[in-house]
């Protein structure tokens, strides 16, 4: 491309007025700040824009009941620069959404006014406890639809627990045990700190309600213990969005991360040495939780307050979709060659999975969605760029089960060896049973591939079916002229995983 040709895409490029919409929140925190700018309006939110400043405002509320002064100071330049970065990306709406600290400090309404001279023209809310507890609990549930159990967001300066089922939040209440407050409370105390908690706790009489149900950790504290356990145990997937334990592990990480010397964890992780000073009261209130609710597991999201209010202000629309299928629908719209034929391959590829779950039907139209996402990579890295795409992919809703299960899945429709080194994630993450599916559900997809190089008009003229023991393709007479000897070794190759003898017939009516 010439010079010419550069100097118009960069005038007509990203970042002209009549770029899609963005939206923007700073979120103003007891402990940090962070700007997130969302592009577009999705199921599944998309940042294109995220930064973190700490400023620990929260600090020393508890004994001054007022901001912590050099937070205040710092606060200015941080929101300046924020300011101008979401208006030069043209985001609308854009909002400041201040939480626990600015809502309990005594000079909470001066700091508003002031950041308010610094940000004239955009909206600052100071949101209630339920608020806030909204909000994150409508984060979770854009990731987790079907969530059943308590939500626990924690924050420097305050703790939201939210009941959640059906998918809406039921009882709310905010507690002072953000890790800031907490430590302040108990004058940096660790024993001290889990008498606070026990005794904050057992003030909440709706709590017996979520006993044995989930629980979902939101906010930074809490991913900082997740981000510590995934460095500890060598665990394959270093995203946190949806990382889940069970609940013998959850009980055990709460123990070991109350008992582990401060130089034991800087060794583990690149956590930033504030953080590290808030692990041990973030694990003090974790294992508060779980001795008064004992969950059946624990499920870590990076979706909350902000998420929230992008699927509240933004998106509400789009609320009601699944966000596993928007993600896929979005992918294959994006990256495949036909839309048409990934629907098609739902039904093409059913009967060679009779009897599945619910839950692996689903898993299976995802990956016939997103099965030809590959299509115009390099022929060589075909199978390595769509494995890592969908492993790493940002999808609020692909736990770490579904994120292995597809993208082996891909893999091996792409001739991927199974055996890989590359494919180590998924093989350590799925069960026997969910790789041995995926490698069928991979061969059954290459198969289709073969036969119809793409396009649904091809694919039309065959079917799969289980008779007995047979596997059968099945071809009318005109598409006799999709045969050959791939398409008879992709055939065999699936029946001998399948457990079944194959045969071709033609002439299908």
């Amino acid at each position: 491309m010439g010079s010419k040709g550069l100097e118009h895409q960069s005038s007509q490029g990203r970042e002209g007025p009549d770029h899609p919409d963005r939206a923007a929140i700073v979120d103003l925190g007891s402990n940090s700040v962070r700007l997130v700018v969302f592009e577009g309006i999705t199921r599944n939110p998309v940042p294109i824009f995220n930064e973190k400043a700490t400023l620990r405002l929260g600090k020393g509320l508890q004994a001054t009941g007022k901001l912590n002064e050099e937070g205040v100071v710092a606060a200015m330049d941080v929101l300046a620069r924020f300011h101008t970065i979401a208006r030069s990306m043209n985001a609308s709406p854009f909002e400041v959404l201040a939480t626990a600290a600015v809502r309990d400090a005594s000079n909470g309404p001066d700091f508003v006014r002031a950041v308010q001279e610094q940000m004239p023209d955009v909206p600052i809310r100071v949101l209630s406890g339920e608020e806030e507890a909204d909000y994150s609990a409508t984060g979770v549930l854009c990731g987790i639809p079907d969530a059943e159990g308590l939500v626990a967001d924690i924050g420097g300066g305050s703790l939201e627990l939210i009941r959640v089922a059906d998918g809406k939040h039921h009882e709310a209440i905010t507690l002072p045990l953000g890790v800031i407050r907490l430590g302040d409370r108990a004058l940096g105390d660790p024993e001290a700190a889990a008498r606070i908690v026990a005794e904050d706790l057992a003030q909440v009489p709706w709590l017996a309600a979520v006993r044995g149900k989930p629980l979902y950790l939101v906010g930074g504290a809490f991913r900082a213990l997740a981000r510590l356990q995934i460095a500890r145990t060598g665990y394959p997937l270093n995203i946190v969005h949806l990382y889940s334990l069970a609940a013998a592990e959850g009980y055990e990480m709460a123990g070991w991360l109350l008992k582990s010397p401060r130089r034991t964890l800087e060794k583990l992780s690149s956590i930033s040495r504030r953080r590290l000073d808030d692990v041990p009261f973030a694990a003090t209130v974790l294992d508060g939780l779980q001795k008064a609710t004992e969950p059946s597991s624990f499920t870590f999201s990076v979706d909350g307050l902000r998420e929230g209010w992008y699927m509240r202000k933004v998106a509400a629309s789009v609320a009601a979709e699944d966000p596993c299928v928007a993600l896929a629908n979005e992918m294959s719209g994006r990256l495949s060659r036909s839309r048409r034929l990934a629907e098609k391959l739902v039904e093409w590829t059913a009967p060679v999975f009779e009897g599945e779950t619910g839950a692996s039907a689903a898993l299976r139209r995802i990956s016939c969605l997103l099965s030809d996402i590959g299509s115009y990579d390099h022929p060589e890295y075909r199978a390595s760029q769509t494995y890592l795409r969908v492993l790493r992919t940002h999808g609020v809703g692909l736990d770490h089960t579904a994120r292995a299960f597809i993208a082996m899945t891909l893999a091996i429709r792409y001739e991927a060896d199974p055996s890989d080194p590359l494919l180590e994630p998924s093989r350590n993450l799925l069960s026997r049973d969910l790789l041995a599916t995926a490698l069928k559900l991979g061969l059954t997809l290459r198969l289709a591939y073969t036969l119809c190089g793409g396009t649904a008009t091809l694919l039309k003229g065959t079917a799969l079916s289980v008779d007995g023991g047979l596997l059968v393709l099945e071809l009318m007479t005109e598409e006799g002229r999709v045969l050959g000897g791939s398409v008879r070794r992709r055939l065999e190759r699936l029946g001998e995983v399948a457990g079944l003898e194959v045969v071709m017939r033609e002439g299908r009516s």
